[in-house]
């Protein structure tokens, strides 16, 4: 029997061996794909992304990010979208990532988007207490305004504005929009 502990345990060191190694070459991977997005090689940057995105679990996610960063860069912003929107519909990313994505899709989505899907699909995080709600309420507003519902763009900056949580800068634009929203 002590052979077995003997043999479980170079399995098992021979398993973490192999996924440290693992993780390593997917850092080297995931390095090299930021370096070609860094010196604008973007289609093979593109490549790169995509081809982690299949192949790491650990990050495919930040992976599928940059993937739709790189569509942003390139002017395609509905296909960005629609990158953020499958993120953020995967049951298997983590839910801050889906917040995440939920919220870009949104950014970007709303200069050709539809403003009342986007206030919809915003509802949930802007009525939490998450991290991205500060996000999510600028967001809000912003859709609100481009719907022509200029009393509820009030009232949502005027709760982000109220928001000792939100970061200052979104507070005093959300009171500045309060301010001009008044007159």
């Amino acid at each position: 029997s002590s052979d077995l502990v003997v043999i479980a345990t170079g399995v098992a060191v021979a398993w973490r061996q192999y996924q440290a190694r693992q993780r390593a070459d997917e850092g080297e991977r995931y390095q090299v794909a930021l370096d070609l997005l860094h010196q604008k090689k973007l289609p093979q940057a593109n490549a790169a992304f995509a081809a982690l995105a299949q192949n790491s679990a650990s990050r495919a996610v930040l992976a599928r990010f940059e993937e739709a960063a790189i569509l942003v860069l390139n002017g395609d912003t509905a296909a960005a979208v629609a990158r953020y929107e499958t993120i953020a519909a995967d049951a298997s990313v983590d839910p801050t990532f889906r917040d995440l994505a939920t919220v870009l899709a949104a950014q970007y989505g709303l200069a050709k988007g539809d403003p009342k899907q986007i206030i919809v699909r915003l509802q949930p995080l802007a009525a939490s207490e998450g991290p991205w709600q500060p996000s999510a309420l600028e967001l809000t507003a912003l859709a609100q305004l481009k719907t022509g519902d200029k009393k509820a763009a009030h009232a949502t900056y005027q709760r982000l504005a109220d928001d000792l949580s939100a970061p200052q800068g979104m507070r005093t634009r959300a009171a500045e929009m309060v301010a001009a929203l008044a007159q």
